[in-house]
């Protein structure tokens, strides 16, 4: 088995923001955003959550040929036909463009200008043989197939076993490539008297359909367990992987409760050159987190109410998206039409780095009735270029060699760079700016 799980509306908002006393929305420009394609082995997974109602989105970063890919989840109940589905895989990529960290940038006015700036207000695997006649030779393994069926691109078997050894065996008869140390994790599910879904790729279906990715699946059940099974993703990984959870509930934020949920860093003013750096920036940073937590921390990057964003990296979703990702309650469960609006949705956006020694239980959840907004959101600011000719001006040069060492200071803290590298970048060569009008900058005798 393979697992690799327009100008004009710029001026007008920015004179919205400079010029009104109770604006309280974001004033600046968006830049970049740290999305999922940020890390090569990132898996994703999307949890909608309600009562005992769970459905569980997973986009495959499987990468190689179809045969070779297989996935099997422990399940906590039977599931049927009707409780699988296969999605777009643009739902999952529209809400990781949501949710992703950003890079936002704000130009510093003249300081001699004489009028009050507003700040800002934001505070897996071969098409098998039927299934049908394995059934013997499962039953003598103490392994049930308790049902079979044809999702979309994917041939499913739901199992239950006796014993891990004879699931081991069968799973093996029948073209899974299961990594050393499988049992040992099997037998713990086996224990805990759950079922095991287990798909593959149907290369006719999938030829069919005219599809050349595989589409996340999904599937939906009720259970009072409100958790993500790992452990059997640890077991065959080239080293640690990365996974983003999408959590999506009506009352508000969710944190594992079996392991620390840390806010990453966020909030701060970074050295401008991190712009044309911010992928290689928060790589670095979320590294270095992962260090300081010796990798036993779960990271809140996003938590915010669905319908609506400040800034956006991308629009909120829509009702119909949100629905088709799982979330069942927006038409009230009674067959009313779905509100344009994306609705009484609340977004929680984990990312945890992950090995079998430092995650050794699967994650477990808790729905926090705590509706507070995060964002993993870095700032920069860059500096007025103009002629600086007040009293005020002066002390804004002062000022700017102070708030660029910060700034410096800032990013070495957070991802481990070398400072020395930083202030080269940023080339503080401790020379003030010039002052005065250009004609008399040209002919300054140094």
């Amino acid at each position: 088995m393979k697992r690799s799980m327009t100008l004009l509306g710029i001026s007008l908002v920015l004179a919205t923001c400079w010029s009104s006393p109770t604006v309280r929305a974001f004033c600046g420009f968006y830049v970049a955003k740290a999305d999922a394609k940020l890390f090569n082995r990132a898996s994703q997974v999307v949890l909608v959550r309600h009562d005992n109602k769970t459905v569980i989105t997973m986009a495959n970063d499987f990468q190689g040929d179809p045969t070779e890919f297989a996935v099997v989840i422990p399940v906590p109940t039977f599931i049927e036909r009707g409780q699988i589905h296969v999605t777009n895989k643009a739902l999952i990529d529209h809400l990781d463009a949501f949710t992703a960290p950003r890079l936002v940038e704000y130009f510093d006015q003249d300081p001699c200008m004489r009028h009050t700036l507003m700040e800002r207000a934001m505070p897996l695997a071969a098409q098998a043989p039927g299934v049908a006649g394995r059934r013997s030779r499962a039953k003598a393994l103490g392994v049930s197939i308790e049902a079979s069926y044809t999702v979309g691109e994917y041939d499913i078997v739901i199992l239950s076993a006796e014993q891990s050894d004879g699931l081991t065996t069968w799973l093996t008869e029948n073209g899974y490539r299961i990594p050393p140390g499988a049992s040992r994790v099997l037998a713990s599910y086996i224990r805990q008297n759950v079922r095991f879904f287990v798909a593959k790729v149907n290369l006719e279906e999938q030829s069919r359909l005219g599809f050349n990715y595989l589409r996340p699946i999904q599937v939906a059940f009720e259970s009072p367990k409100f958790m993500l099974p790992i452990r059997l993703g640890t077991l065959n990984a080239n080293g640690p992987q990365d996974l983003l959870l999408y959590a999506l509930t009506q009352n508000g934020r969710v944190e594992t409760t079996n392991y620390r949920t840390v806010k990453l860093p966020s909030g701060m003013d970074l050295p401008v050159f991190v712009k044309q750096e911010f992928g290689d920036f928060y790589k670095a940073m979320f590294t270095e987190q992962v260090r300081k937590e010796n990798m036993r921390s779960v990271f809140l990057e996003y938590a915010w109410d669905m319908s609506w964003c400040d800034p956006c990296a991308a629009d909120p979703l829509s009702a119909t998206e949100l629905r088709e990702l799982g979330v069942f309650w927006l038409d009230g469960g009674r067959g009313r039409a779905v509100k344009r609006g994306a609705q009484n949705t609340f977004v929680t956006r984990l990312h945890l780095r992950y090995d079998g020694e430092h995650f050794p239980e699967d994650l477990v959840f808790q729905e926090t009735a705590d509706r507070t907004n995060f964002q993993g959101r870095y700032v920069l600011r860059h500096a007025y270029e103009g002629a600086l000719s007040c009293e005020r001006g002066g002390m804004y040069r002062q000022e700017l060699a102070t708030r660029h060492e910060r700034e410096a200071q800032t990013l070495a803290s957070i991802t481990g760079w070398d400072i020395r590298d930083i202030r080269r970048k940023m080339d503080l060569s401790g020379k003030p700016p010039e002052s005065g009008s250009w004609w008399e900058r040209l002919w300054k005798k140094n």
